[in-house]
């Protein structure tokens, strides 16, 4: 199948990925430029989970200050070289995430490091706040899960939407440049600071 250039151009530039990726996502969507986001956040997935346990060493700390001065936040953001720490793309990706955990507020990176009894009192809440209507167990535990997902969204980083693009978690956000830049990438600490 035949894949407009234009149509090609414009899911390299919505996605950042290779020309080849685009035009091959495309023609296994057969043309549905939605569909084909799809396959590439899949392909930039499997890409980083095949990174995932290799050494990052190198990085950068990255500060981003809101107008007006009275929020600010600083991430350390690690990759496997100095040369791709010194890259563009790199640089833009710890700036956006400086930026989310000035807008966000996350208390976590991800759901693991959420301390036990915390979770255990948010599941406290999520059941005093189910009607008694006697539902099954398992529709039970289908609804605190989905409510406990909701939850990490908003307190765990790597599970938020991404601010500019709320199609877009942060954890595939990473996948994604892990995939476009071949190195494995980590958050490995993030601190948000706020006048009150």
């Amino acid at each position: 199948m035949d894949i407009d250039i234009k149509i090609i151009q414009k899911l390299r530039q919505e996605t950042g990925a290779g020309m080849l990726d685009c035009q091959k996502a495309l023609q296994e969507s057969k043309g549905d430029l939605e569909e084909a986001k799809r396959i590439l956040r899949k392909k930039g997935k499997k890409i980083a989970n095949q990174k995932e346990n290799r050494e990052t060493r190198a990085g950068l700390i990255e500060a981003y200050i809101h107008a007006g001065g009275k929020v600010g936040a600083m991430i350390e953001l690690t990759c496997e070289t100095d040369f791709v720490a010194r890259n563009e793309e790199f640089k833009n990706l710890a700036h956006d995430l400086a930026m989310q955990v000035a807008a966000t507020n996350p208390l976590y990176l991800t759901p693991e490091d959420i301390p036990e009894e915390v979770l255990e009192k948010e599941k406290e809440i999520i059941k005093d706040q189910l009607p008694d209507d006697k539902k099954k167990p398992e529709i039970i535990d289908k609804i605190i899960q989905g409510k406990l997902d909701k939850y990490f969204s908003e307190v765990c980083l790597l599970k938020q939407p991404f601010i500019k693009d709320d199609k877009l978690i942060i954890e595939d956000l990473i996948a994604n440049k892990i995939a476009k830049i071949g190195e494995n990438i980590k958050i490995k600490r993030f601190v948000r600071f706020s006048l009150s």
